[in-house]
């Protein structure tokens, strides 16, 4: 699998971009940086987008995406998460208020977006990947996701602070690759990590050690706020038994 970081951070500047990546060039995970990181022929060739949740820096992108495909006259993308998600992307987003509703506005044979529920730890087929959908801890419902091709899988953790339900998935996944884990404050403002639902550090040093193989499984480290970046990156590199590592835009991984 080949990962290409669209957009890594938790917050936007002009040199920062809300959480968004690309597997394979076909399947973006969130939604936060798809239009403003990929040219419009990147934009048409993507088959399915899943949706951590539905905050907006996990979302906003999908209204142009799916203005762009719409006009190119691509086939229906798939958004996919879980029911609390997607209602709120039905309520509140594709509403024909805020945005049109391209659930029901055709394109490529069908209508522009398509939603499919992912069930919490049920696998589903999602542009020709296994996806399994895992609830993590946020101030909304939230998950991450375990996704699996040709027997390698490679986890994200969505937006949460310490969880346990990913961890126990994530330590029965022996074809486990590499993982994406938010981390978002530094361990000064623990207090403001927590009630927002996120991780510190310290925080994040002490969960990913419930994973008894941690060292060998690279881990990248994405949602850090622009504002504490240089300061979160320092407290970073002091963790021990731990392999990190915080991405740039438009990097590329092979795993």
């Amino acid at each position: 699998m080949e990962l290409y970081v669209v957009g890594c951070h938790g917050g936007e500047t002009p040199k920062h971009r809300a959480s968004s990546f690309l597997l394979d060039g076909t399947l973006a995970i969130d939604a936060g940086a798809v239009t403003r990181g990929l040219d419009i022929e990147a934009q048409g060739k993507l088959e399915a987008c899943l949706v951590s949740h539905a905050h907006l820096d996990h979302v906003r992108d999908l209204a142009t995406l799916a203005d762009n495909r719409c006009q190119l006259g691509s086939p229906p993308l798939v958004v996919a998460g879980t029911r609390p998600t997607l209602e709120a992307l039905r309520r509140h987003f594709f509403n024909g208020v805020l945005w049109p509703d391209f659930t029901r506005i055709p394109s490529g044979g069908g209508n522009t977006i398509e939603f499919v529920e992912l069930e919490l730890e049920k696998p589903t087929l999602i542009a020709g990947r296994s996806v399994l959908a895992v609830p993590v801890s946020h101030t909304i419902d939230c998950a991450g996701f375990v996704i699996e091709k040709d027997g390698a899988a490679i986890a994200y953790s969505g937006d949460t602070g310490p969880t346990d339900r990913l961890w126990e998935v994530l330590a029965a996944t022996p074809s486990l690759k590499a993982m994406l884990v938010e981390v978002s404050f530094p361990d000064r403002h623990a207090a403001l990590a927590t009630v927002s639902g996120h991780y510190t550090p310290a925080t994040l040093a002490a969960d990913l050690k419930k994973l008894p193989n941690v060292e060998s499984i690279p881990t990248l480290l994405y949602h850090i706020k622009p504002i504490f970046q240089r300061e979160v990156e320092i407290e970073l590199a002091k963790l021990t038994g731990v392999s990190v590592d915080v991405p740039k835009l438009e990097d590329l991984f092979s795993f």
